[in-house]
């Protein structure tokens, strides 16, 4: 995927699904645990500086797993780079299964896997594919891997 620093700028600045003040620990060793203003913008996962209004980074949201670490503690581990993980503390049980529950339906794979669900639950009580009216019937971008 293909995005340049403006885009992502302009992104960022877009109504959050899901925003709040976290604890956050970086990737790197010996890192230190900061306050961030974290914000979910469609699959991406921005983080700022409390008081600063542009981002100091953002994660893009696929090919990564979210793991519950402890009561109030999450992690972010991407697949392909097992050892760039980003941990992150809330203030409550409730605001960090909130958080895991959103950050695991923002990727396109879930998206996608939903799609699929959807389409074939309503093929099957209608006869019909929903998806065959926008040209996209039977195409196989839409298909589960074997």
């Amino acid at each position: 995927m293909r995005y340049s620093v403006r885009e992502l700028l302009c992104l960022s600045k877009q109504p959050a699904e899901k925003a709040a003040e976290l604890t956050m620990r970086g990737p790197k060793r010996g890192g230190v645990a900061k306050c961030r203003l974290v914000k979910l913008v469609v699959n991406f996962l921005f983080y700022f500086r409390i008081d600063e209004e542009e981002p100091v980074g953002a994660l893009l949201l696929e090919q990564c797993r979210i793991q519950k670490e402890d009561d109030t503690g999450f992690s972010l581990v991407f697949v392909d780079e097992p050892e760039r993980k980003y941990s992150f503390t809330c203030e409550t049980k409730d605001e960090c299964e909130e958080w895991i529950e959103a950050l695991t339906k923002a990727s396109y794979e879930y998206m996608r896997q939903s799609l699929i669900f959807y389409r074939n639950e309503i093929q099957k009580i209608t006869g019909k594919d929903p998806l065959e009216q926008y040209g996209i019937s039977e195409e196989i971008r839409f298909q589960t891997r074997s």
